[in-house]
């Protein structure tokens, strides 16, 4: 233990083991005593395993419980993984948010979104800048990703100096921002850093991750030999792959028209934030309609295959400005997320159904990752020579390779973190101290639901096994008034029993109250409960389903 029993703490409630929902937490004092700092508050995407639900955040619960002691959330670049969820989860924590400008710009639109006033919480902080958070002496230090203005944190605390990398490469040749500063990244090497916390996401991938002046060459040589329209779909938040776009468009007398609020949206912020200055303005479009189709580029969202962004309404043809035909171009410049496969290959097989034609990364050069690759960490792991390793930003099996790469690159102390764990960095040996309350919540429409949600429950069961609504009229003389209403929604029924389940089912309810005192309010809950598993029970031998029973008894 430190002078004055003092210690430095690290904890992850979302991003450990898992690719998304960032939620990173740095404590500094006594044990139960400590003052916090949140490093980015992000979200992941949902799958079609939970219906209706589109964005899980973390569970803030541990944190939000002693808001007293948080000092700040300091963002260090501004994709959705890093910042999604921090005007969800805000209004519980209701502290200092740091952020560089086009970061800050980003956060600022979602605040609006939720008709919050942020005002004087929101610290913009130059690139390159600093923040004093009590214990922590924070430096922002300039990385290279597929974003505007990524940032690593060189965290000074009494007890040692943290590299929280969050997303970064190695780019020679960003286009658009600065490059690495190296310079500051050897300099805290050789001052020496306690702890480094450090992306997996490429991990397995050899070489390097390459630089997006390679996807301007690339795509270059691809849209030259087009005809027709040529429609492109990239993350919209990769800015330098936009004003790619733009220049390489400009180069083959083609305009460019941004298809997708989210695109239109991120063109504009970067504008505002003094990039994207010197290309041609984007048409409408509504009005490149007017325009001949081999003049023409489509920047479009739903490069993973988004239910509702343009790409796929362009797809299944529902999109109301944008229609494509045989011969037509499609080009993914990006590259497929896991778990995202099923969705984008319906996709592809949309396109290719109606000889539309379709490039990937599997076939050209029109792509490359924003992570860093096994040259791109050992130029990291050089510079800032950590005596401890936390591999962050990956799945279990990024984790363990992170693991063992480290140990490789002569790190003292790797550390394999689970979310929930915190771990004393400092003073002795790191290891883990406690677990505290970490999990997700789900964003269900505009309202934060739990794991284990009624909703969620009956939802699943609805999408699983179907739904079935009993009214039952019962007059004030405690009798049955005419035949019970009855409604089936998406039970599977052979056709010869169709036309007898509904009689059946009537026979059923009126068997179930007969043995009732309809009058009596007590039995009430009883009865509902006695006409739910007796209805269920005969859909269940009819049709092998449990539907979701709704029972309505109605007096009049």
């Amino acid at each position: 233990m430190a002078k004055g029993g003092q210690e430095l703490v690290y904890c992850s409630l979302g991003g450990a083991g898992e690719i998304g929902m960032n939620l990173n937490l740095f404590g500094y004092g006594k044990p139960g005593e400590y003052k916090w700092i949140i490093v980015d508050i992000g979200v992941t995407f949902s799958d079609d395993n939970i219906p209706g639900i589109e964005v899980i955040l973390p569970n803030p619960e541990f944190i939000a419980n002693q808001k007293e002691n948080l000092l700040g959330i300091v963002l260090t670049h501004a994709h959705e993984d890093h910042v999604g969820a921090i005007a969800h989860l805000w209004p519980m924590l209701e502290c200092p948010i740091y952020a560089t400008p086009f970061t800050a710009a980003i956060v600022k639109e979602k605040f609006k979104e939720k008709k919050i006033n942020i005002g004087s919480y929101l610290k913009i902080v130059k690139l390159g800048g600093n923040v004093k958070l009590g214990a922590f002496d924070i430096d922002y230090v300039t990385l290279t990703h597929s974003i505007l203005e990524p940032n690593g944190l060189a965290i000074t605390t009494p007890e040692g100096v943290v590299l929280h990398t969050a997303d970064w490469k190695i780019d020679e040749d960003p286009l658009i921002g600065e490059k690495t500063d190296v310079k500051k990244l050897t300099e805290l090497g050789k001052k020496g850093v306690l702890a480094m916390v450090c992306d997996s996401t490429n991990i397995f991938n050899l070489g390097s991750s390459g630089s997006e002046r390679l996807v301007r060459t690339g795509l270059l040589t691809v849209l030259e030999k087009m005809k027709n329209r040529i429609v492109i779909t990239s993350f919209a938040s990769n800015v330098a792959r936009m004003e790619t776009v733009f220049k390489v468009a400009e180069k083959i007398g083609r305009h460019v028209c941004l298809v997708g609020r989210s695109m239109n949206r991120i063109y504009e912020l970067a504008r505002q934030c003094n990039y994207l200055q010197d290309i041609k303005v984007p048409i409408d479009v509504r009005d490149s309609k007017k325009m001949p189709k081999n003049k023409m580029v489509f920047l479009c969202t739903g490069s993973q295959g988004e239910q509702r962004a343009a790409l796929a309404r362009i797809a299944n043809g529902t999109h109301p400005d944008l229609h494509l035909e045989k011969d037509d171009n499609v080009i993914f410049s990006s590259r497929i997320i896991p778990g995202n496969e099923k969705r984008l290959y319906k996709i592809f097989n949309d396109f290719s159904k109606s000889e539309i034609n379709v490039l990937s990364e599997e076939n050209s050069m029109i792509h490359v990752s924003g992570h860093p690759a096994r040259e791109d960490l050992k130029k990291m792991y050089s510079w800032i020579k950590p005596k401890i390793l936390i591999p962050v930003h990956g799945e279990q099996r990024h984790m363990a390779e992170h693991i063992n790469f480290a140990k490789e690159m002569g790190v003292k102390f790797p550390i394999k973190v689970s979310n929930g764990e915190i771990i004393r960095l400092a003073p002795g040996e790191p290891q883990v101290v406690d677990k505290v309350t970490w999990g997700r919540v789900y964003l269900d429409g505009k309202v934060l639901i739990d794991n284990d949600s009624q909703v969620l429950k009956e939802r699943r069961n609805m999408a699983a096994n179907g739904y079935m609504e009993i009214t039952v009229l019962i007059s004030k003389n405690g009798e049955i008034k005419n035949n019970p209403i009855i409604t089936l929604k998406g039970i599977p029924l052979i056709e010869e029993d169709e036309s007898e389940i509904e009689y059946d089912l009537e026979d059923v309810v009126m068997d179930t109250c007969k043995t009732f005192n309809l009058n009596n309010s007590k039995q009430e809950k009883n009865l509902i409960d006695t006409l739910k598993s007796n209805c269920r029970k005969l859909i269940n031998d009819k049709s092998g389903k449990k539907p979701l029973v709704n029972i309505n008894l109605v007096r009049f």
